[in-house]
């Protein structure tokens, strides 16, 4: 076997698959390895660049690799599918992923520590709780519903439901006896998710970068938290790029000197995406009042010409950008100064 210079990793639960090649891009390693043999593999190797994708446990296993001095490189699995030959499997899988990582204007994923992501944990884990309890109360409004027993949705509105359950004399007590048990997991969900809300406001409070970015208008303490955890503004060359990344910028199917723009490419972090988009709809909501101080006359007249959802798009894409200004500069968001004239200013974008 020649000198190894990269090797594509391709993970996986239980059997982990290598592909190695030269300096000259020859293939000289072809392995499969199970998950117990794979640090023992690479502690006997010299310094190498090692290859994975951006996947579930992708940063562990970077964080391993790195720590036995090789050079770890995570590249998103989108850039990796157009290296992918016919006939895919694990091997071809792992060829990819060191082809792809030979590119000299290939993008790459930085990555995590354990306290990145352990902070990180608390939103997503605030996210799921939430899908859980809306599972929950619809479910207590379906099976309520049943009986003749009708609520509006929302939080507010569900111990009135529990009480009208409880009242009606019509509802076998079995059934009382489930409804009530759905409450009390409800309730059970409410004091957990009160209590990681209230942890991530003292989070929120004890970093700068937080601080500041709550300054954005349609930005607040739980978005700027979660964009101070996720992104790095060092990764990104402008502000456009991190509006990309989110995928908030429209697709483009230009061809032959015609620019086709469509909508927008989804792409990036999907999470991320809505809070922005959910912070640019609380601006729109009081886009016409007089006395909005958020609201910018460039905002105004898209709002005359477009739906409120594509402006909330739009305006989620200049947010991204003026987020990316603020990381940068380590400034408060410093709204712009409305002249004299007929015309306000535009909202500055990055």
């Amino acid at each position: 076997m020649g000198e190894i210079s990269r090797i594509g990793l391709d993970t996986s639960k239980a059997v982990f698959t290598l592909h190695g090649v030269d300096a000259s891009g020859r293939g000289v390693l072809r392995l499969n390895l199970r998950r117990s043999q794979l640090l023992a593999f690479f502690s006997r190797l010299p310094p190498t660049a090692v290859a994975l994708e951006a996947c579930g446990s992708s940063h562990h296993w970077g964080r391993q690799l790195a720590a036995l001095s090789h050079r770890v490189r995570l590249i998103p699995p989108q850039y990796v599918k157009p290296y992918v030959k016919r006939g895919k499997n694990d091997r071809v899988d792992a060829e990819a992923i060191c082809e792809a990582s030979s590119r000299p204007d290939m993008r790459f994923v930085a990555v995590k520590s354990v306290a990145q992501q352990a902070e990180g944990l608390i939103p997503k884990l605030r996210e799921t709780l939430m899908c859980q309890r809306t599972q929950l109360i619809n479910t207590l409004r379906s099976h309520a519903a049943e009986f003749g027993v009708i609520a509006a949705k929302g939080t507010a509105h569900v111990s009135g439901l529990l009480a009208a359950i409880t009242a009606d004399p019509t509802i076998p007590e079995i059934a009382k006896e489930m409804l009530a048990l759905l409450g009390q997991q409800i309730d059970q969900l409410n004091s957990q998710i009160t209590a990681l809300e209230a942890r991530l406001h003292a989070m929120h409070k004890a970093s700068a970068t937080s601080r500041r970015l709550a300054t954005i208008p349609g930005i607040g303490p739980l978005i700027a938290l979660s964009l101070t955890l996720e992104v790095d503004p060092a990764a990104f060359r402008s502000g456009r790029h991190l509006s990309a990344w989110l995928g908030l910028t429209p697709k483009d199917h230009s061809s032959g000197g015609r620019q086709r723009l469509g909508g927008i490419t989804r792409a990036g972090n999907e999470r991320l995406r809505a809070l922005l988009v959910s912070g640019a709809m609380a601006v729109i909501r009081h886009a016409n009042r007089p006395a909005s101080k958020t609201a910018t006359d460039w905002l105004r007249q898209l709002l005359q010409r477009r739906p409120r959802k594509l402006a909330a798009v739009a305006l989620a894409n200049k947010i991204a950008r003026i987020v990316w200004a603020v990381m940068t500069r380590g400034q408060d968001y410093r709204p712009p100064a409305r002249p004299t004239s007929a015309r306000p200013a535009a909202m500055v974008s990055a």
